[in-house]
């Protein structure tokens, strides 16, 4: 049956202007990412630049923001959740999916909880435990609050491990391998595509995240690509043409994971979803 051309018209117009309303920010990001300090503050913010090839901007925001160990302490931070997140992700994910215990629905469930509860209602508790820990100021305090396993990776994994056939654990127990043994050797290899999406997610979502390591990190060494925009601000004004070179900067790297790896990402909650 063919659309009808009114329905069709509307159907376009509508993504037509919510593509306008998505890249209208990039937009005016990436004009007066251009402007000197001068020109922004005699222009419009909706008007174009001089010169697309001033790029002093860009500059000042290396030198000034330190943007190179801003990009270094971002790294070491997300390698360091990554490795323990995937460890206890991959081993919670195994128990709830293979073996039939009391009281795997409540963790299962306290997990789902546990996303429920506002982040905020929590953080002097937290803030207490890290200082407790002798964990403020360095690496390890985010990376502790990061390597946890959120609902959302959990059922991804299990939907991948629930569809993995338990002949295979059993035949692997006759050659006389251990749990632990099935688990490296058997379940991770199987979990590629489910462990490749959940990495590339939980990447970007420490990238994006800006209050975490500015309450945890607030040394200027420890500075992440995230609280580096701080720099440009101040009490009663900001260096706004500065701060969108830098956006432009920190955005570039997620927009090619994205491009890149967005394969990797629908396929492994699409399959994880139907298998």
């Amino acid at each position: 049956m063919k659309s009808r051309p009114f329905t069709s018209t509307v159907k376009y117009a509508l993504l037509s202007v919510a593509s306008l309303i998505i890249f209208f920010p990039l937009y005016i990001l990436c004009i007066n990412a251009f402007k000197g300090s001068k020109e922004y503050g005699m222009s419009s913010a909706f008007s174009l630049p001089n010169s697309f090839l001033n790029f002093e901007n860009f500059q000042i925001v290396f030198e000034r923001g330190n943007l190179g160990q801003a990009f270094l302490n971002t790294t070491i931070v997300i390698g360091l959740s990554l490795i323990g997140n995937i460890v206890m992700g991959t081993m919670v994910a195994y128990v709830l999916g293979r073996f039939k215990f009391p009281g795997r629905f409540l963790i299962l469930g306290l997990y789902t909880g546990a996303a429920i509860i506002p982040a905020i209602t929590t953080q002097v508790a937290i803030f207490s435990i890290i200082k407790w820990l002798g964990l403020f100021n360095t690496h390890f305090a985010p990376v502790l609050l990061y390597i946890g396993a959120d609902v959302v990776q959990i059922y991804i994994l299990l939907q991948f491990i629930r569809n993995i056939p338990y002949e295979l654990d059993e035949n692997a127990m006759i050659e006389g391998l251990s749990l632990y043994g099935i688990f490296y050797r058997i379940i991770i290899p199987l979990l590629t595509p489910a462990i490749s999406t959940v990495i590339i997610l939980k990447t970007i979502s420490i990238y994006n995240d800006m209050y975490t390591p500015y309450l945890y990190m607030p040394s200027q060494k420890l500075g992440v690509v995230s609280t580096t925009l701080m720099k440009f601000t101040g009490t009663n004004s900001a260096e706004w043409q500065l701060i969108c070179a830098a956006i432009l900067i920190i955005l570039l790297p997620t927009v090619l994971l994205y491009l890149f790896l967005q394969r990797y990402i629908f396929s492994g909650i699409t399959n994880g979803a139907v298998k």
